[in-house]
């Protein structure tokens, strides 16, 4: 008689159906800190560091949804742009609102914008990033990155972080045109892993994406890091955590195998 091999899921007692088989992380904000900018940035803003990395966080996204949602003229053109170039109009758009320079002042900015775009190139990682793909890892679980960054950014952003080796997938919504939320950006999970939304799980510590791939049909973990309320329009996500590690709770450990020698 062949020996069947049992899954983690049916050693471990939990229903097949409600394991699930894949993890995708967001990369901004959930893997790398946006906001470890803001020292850099209080250099050269004294007193306006903290408002500045916020602002540019903020108008960034926004930049995103605006680009994904809007066409031009009657042709109904495009306006999309890659991920990098709204990251920098962001970063000009918030050094204007914070610092307000005169145009003088700005066009002698090109250093300091250089130097905090290549900041951003290498953000900060959080520190339990490691230790959670490394058990993941171990425990046989796909992982990978679905992000709005574009390719060149994420390759840097993980080998910086020292991440390579640990992620399955890295995957960039720049193909597709279109930045999450849009359906389109979270369907390249399932096409990248080869399997459905509800057999995989979607962390973000962006209530807004948490909120969007629930809708789209992906368990969710939202990584709630600073204490805020979840989005209120009628969904929360499948699970709630203030650190990455929330997301082995989806996989419990299969129990030791006991020995049959009395």
């Amino acid at each position: 008689m062949p020996k069947i091999s049992l899954s983690p899921s049916e050693k471990s007692g939990i229903p097949v159906a409600g394991m699930p088989r894949a993890v995708l992380f967001d990369a901004y904000g959930t893997l790398f800190d946006v906001y470890s900018v803001a020292l850099l940035a209080e250099q050269m803003f004294p007193g306006k560091g903290q408002a500045l990395s916020v602002l540019w966080r903020d108008k960034q996204i926004e930049y995103t949804r605006l680009v994904t949602t809007s066409k031009r003229g009657p042709a109904q053109e495009s306006v999309y742009r890659p991920f990098w170039e709204l990251t920098r109009a962001a970063l000009v758009y918030a050094i204007k609102r914070i610092a307000a320079p005169t145009p003088a002042a700005l066009a002698q900015m090109e250093g300091q914008i250089d130097r905090l775009m290549n900041q951003y190139r290498h953000l900060s990682a959080f520190p339990e990033n490691r230790s959670v793909l490394s058990e993941l890892k171990a425990r046989g679980i796909p992982t990978g990155i679905l992000s709005n960054g574009d390719a060149a950014m994420l390759g840097l952003a993980v080998k910086s972080a020292g991440l390579d080796g640990l992620l399955d997938h890295v995957i960039s919504v720049d193909p597709i045109r279109k930045y999450k939320t849009d359906p389109a950006a979270y369907a390249l999970g399932e096409q990248a892993t080869g399997l459905s939304a509800r057999q995989i799980v979607f962390v973000s510590s962006n209530a807004w994406d948490a909120l969007a791939a629930t809708w789209y049909g992906y368990q969710t973990l939202w990584v709630n890091r600073y204490q805020l309320p979840f989005e209120e329009l009628g969904t929360q996500p499948t699970r709630s955590g203030s650190t990455l590690r929330d997301v082995l709770d989806f996989f419990p450990s299969p129990p030791p195998e006991r020995s049959l020698t009395p």
